[in-house]
Order: structure tokens, then sequence, then C-alpha cells
């Protein structure tokens, strides 16, 4: 292997897609009774963090999704083995609302 070629992983950043949710149709909508992370109290599980193609979710003991830059693709809701994360549709929800400076809420 050549000394001078270095060997990276991919791995997604904030942002890097722009803000995408400008266009999502559902939301993920966390329910911090069921999630194995804010009931722990600690940093635990995760799993919604690791599978995020985004990297819009924040780890904590209570993960944090940006709703800026997520897509509402449903991963984080599909792969939450305590079911704590419900995709909701838009349309319940206000729908996605731009504020002042171009940023979804």
């Amino acid at each position: 292997m050549d000394a001078q070629r270095e060997i990276s992983m991919a791995s997604p950043a904030v942002g890097e897609a722009g803000a995408t949710g400008q266009w999502r149709n559902k939301r993920p909508v966390m329910d911090p009774a069921l999630c194995l992370a804010a009931k722990a109290g600690r940093v635990t599980c995760q799993i919604c963090w690791v599978h995020c193609p985004d990297g819009c979710i924040a780890q904590g003991a209570s993960p944090v999704i940006d709703l800026t830059y997520c897509k509402g693709c449903g991963i984080c809701a599909q792969e939450c083995p305590a079911d704590a994360i419900e995709m909701v549709a838009e349309a319940l929800h206000g729908a996605c609302e731009i504020d002042e400076s171009g940023e979804a809420r």
C-alpha cells in the first residue's frame, strides 16, 4: 500500500445536501417515554443516530433530530428497537414552516 495514500471512511455531515427539511413529506416525532436513551437518562442505544444517512440526529440522553436537515426518509423510525420514533405527515404538523432566515422549523 502506498504510504502517500490515506484510506478514509465516508460519513455524512449535517447539512451536506442543503436544508432538505423543506421538501419532507413526513417528519420523525420521538416519544421520550419510549426512547431507551431518554428513559435511561444517559447516552445508550443511539441506533437512530447510527442509521441516519444525513447525520441530522444528535447523540444524547434524548437524541435530538434537526428538522432543518431531516428529509423524512424514516430510516430512524424503522431502525428504532423501542418504536420511539413515529413518522407523522407534515400536514398533521402544520406543514414544514420556514422562518425569516429561510430555515425550516
